[in-house]
């Protein structure tokens, strides 16, 4: 299982979200720092859950940090798009 595949797994588990895109941005990253060439290291992650009511940004995005776990450490750039 690749990374995305890997992102689209947990956060389904952790939040059967209502709406979920992961896009691999990495290609649009290299030469930059964080991009070792093998891709996989950059991502976009638009999501929308009902566990999310009544949450603010702050614990929204930790709530994504758990469910990813040790996958968010492999990443250089993750960027979030979360509401309800």
């Amino acid at each position: 299982m690749n990374v995305k595949e890997e992102i689209e797994s947990r956060l389904t588990a952790a939040f059967d979200p209502s709406e979920l895109q992961v896009v691999d941005d990495s290609d649009s990253h290299r030469g930059h720092a964080g991009h070792d060439g093998k891709g996989e290291s950059h991502f976009n992650v638009r999501i929308r859950a009902a566990g999310f009511a009544g949450k603010n940004r702050v614990q929204r995005h930790r709530m994504v940090h758990k469910a990813l776990g040790e996958i968010v450490p492999k990443i250089h750039a993750l960027a979030l798009d979360i509401d309800t």
